[in-house]
């Protein structure tokens, strides 16, 4: 445990439990009452941003009703791929707070973030194929939890000036954490306020910086949640996510707090394995119906010399444009997902979704792994940009879901399927042959009753730049000779630059 958390503990100890919460909630009263810049809560339901959102509650409620002068926006953001778990707590979390605060007029408004379609997981995944997220391609964290929030603190700032962002940040999370809260310090221009350089006119404000785990299981665990939310209950579900079973609340320096357990998106490939998960099904044989989620989440996870080699026949040898690029090693960087290997990451995803449907519990009967919106949008990407005039999509939702696809929309193909059929057929095993006629049909049907046509060249340049190859074996060896010439000439003019610079030298010092 580091030095800072033992020094809170101490302090705790020193002080008593009741007098250090007392100085806590007369620091935040005294920040909230000296100007009039909105506060903005991040609650994501965990047990940090529950005891300082609880904190900030219990302290408004002490304030006269007359000097609750501005507004304290709760912000949770659902990926639409949370943990069903936490997600389910989240909304029951903000059902109940909404009850409370319009019984008590608190200044309290809390928002329940989303990404949009465009930037949403499946969308991005399924739709246009962007291969599982990894360290070197983190597509997902700024699209599906950073851009809902920042756009709501920007709307808050461009509207008030100015706005104070609260988290549950604390420096014994980690090393790293540390370093962060201490460099912020460093640049405060406000008592307990550091500036976010991310953000321009935002402030950073963390009450519970130099508290330690067993410092916010203790609060949690000895003061009432004012909101009528359970505590007894989120410690349970953090025991659940610990792989023994455990959650200590007062130890000794060296035994592990259940705070280590980490909630996120069930289908998150940036770590190796979703120890919380696992740990719930372990743990509850009522959780055994998050099997399918966990089957998907490591089926999708392709860490391992077969599972790679495996990724590397479900990915095109192009990139989106048509590139192909090369390693150092002389391998070709796979892109994105093929069409077979997206419909068959949908059928196994819709799939999920009715086996969870039912054999969960009632709280998921309906429960949806992807909306109708995100399948509606990834249904017009492979018809409108990846020119996939086959339509699949309304089909393998019909046959899985057992109903047609609720979407109105019908696309000018410009070619039947019939005809498409034939098209196959004639192209037979040349599969790169039949994307490049589909996509010039595509862009035949496009152009075709437009007045303007600029672009159409390009389109069409395009469409034959993707596919003019006869297959992935000859695509990597023009790649491998564009890269050794483009490495020659690198290397002469690199040759060419040291001549010169030792001439230079020498004239320099030729008398």
């Amino acid at each position: 445990m580091s030095e800072v958390s033992m020094n809170r503990k101490t302090a705790f100890k020193e002080k008593g439990f009741k007098e250090s919460i007392l100085e806590l909630e007369q620091e935040v009263e005294r920040i909230y009452l000296e100007d009039n810049i909105p506060w903005v809560v991040g609650y994501s339901g965990g047990k940090d941003s529950t005891a300082v959102l609880q904190i900030i509650w219990n302290t408004l409620a002490k304030i006269p009703k007359e000097k609750l002068h501005k507004k304290i926006h709760v912000i949770s953001t659902d990926t639409l791929v949370e943990n069903p778990i936490v997600s389910q707590w989240i909304i029951k979390s903000h059902n109940a707070m909404k009850e409370t605060i319009e019984k008590q007029g608190l200044p309290i408004e809390p928002h329940l973030l989303m990404p949009t379609i465009e930037d949403s997981f499946w969308t991005n995944l399924i739709g246009k194929g962007y291969p599982a997220p990894r360290h070197k391609f983190r597509w997902c964290t700024t699209r599906l939890k950073i851009n809902p929030s920042n756009a709501f603190i920007k709307s808050m700032v461009h509207k008030n000036g100015e706005a104070i962002i609260v988290l549950g940040t604390r420096s014994s999370e980690s090393a790293a954490r540390a370093k962060v809260i201490e460099r912020h310090k460093q640049n405060r221009t406000r008592d307990k306020l550091s500036p976010n350089p991310a953000l321009p006119n935002c402030f950073i404000y963390a009450p519970l910086e130099t508290w330690s785990d067993d410092d916010v299981w203790l609060y949690l665990m000895q003061q009432q949640n004012p909101w009528g939310h359970n505590n007894k209950a989120l410690l349970t579900m953090y025991q659940g996510a610990t792989t023994d079973g455990e959650c200590p609340l007062v130890v000794d320096t060296n035994t592990k707090s259940c705070g280590d357990s980490r909630f996120g998106c069930w289908i998150c490939t940036l770590v190796g394995e979703d120890k919380s998960m696992s740990a719930m099904i372990q743990n509850d044989e009522e959780k055994e119906w998050m099997l399918p989620l966990l089957e998907f989440r490591n089926e999708l996870d392709f860490r391992g010399e077969e599972k790679h080699n495996l990724e590397n026949t479900r990915r095109d040898f192009r990139r989106m444009n048509g590139n192909v690029n090369i390693l150092e090693s002389g391998n070709v960087i796979h892109g994105p997902y093929t069409q077979e290997a997206r419909e068959e990451w949908l059928r196994k995803l819709l799939k999920s979704q009715m086996w969870i449907r039912k054999n969960g519990p009632d709280e998921v009967k309906y429960i949806d792994l992807v909306t109708i919106d995100e399948l509606r949008e990834i249904r017009r990407i492979w018809v409108v940009e990846k020119h996939e005039f086959e339509d699949t999509l309304p089909k393998i939702y019909e046959d899985i879901i057992g109903c047609s696809f609720p979407d109105d929309c019908h696309y000018n193909m410009g070619i039947g399927s019939e005809a498409l059929g034939l098209l196959k057929d004639l192209c037979k095993d040349d599969d790169l042959q039949f994307q490049m006629i589909r996509e010039l049909l595509n862009v035949e049907v496009k152009y075709r009753t437009m007045n303007r046509r600029s672009n159409l060249y390009k389109n069409l340049e395009d469409a034959f730049k993707r596919s003019f190859y006869s297959d992935e074996e000859e695509a990597s060896e023009i790649a491998r000779n564009r890269k050794e010439k483009k490495d020659f000439i690198r290397n002469r003019n690199e040759d060419i630059f040291d001549e010169y610079k030792v001439s230079e030298q020498g004239a320099k010092y030729d008398y």
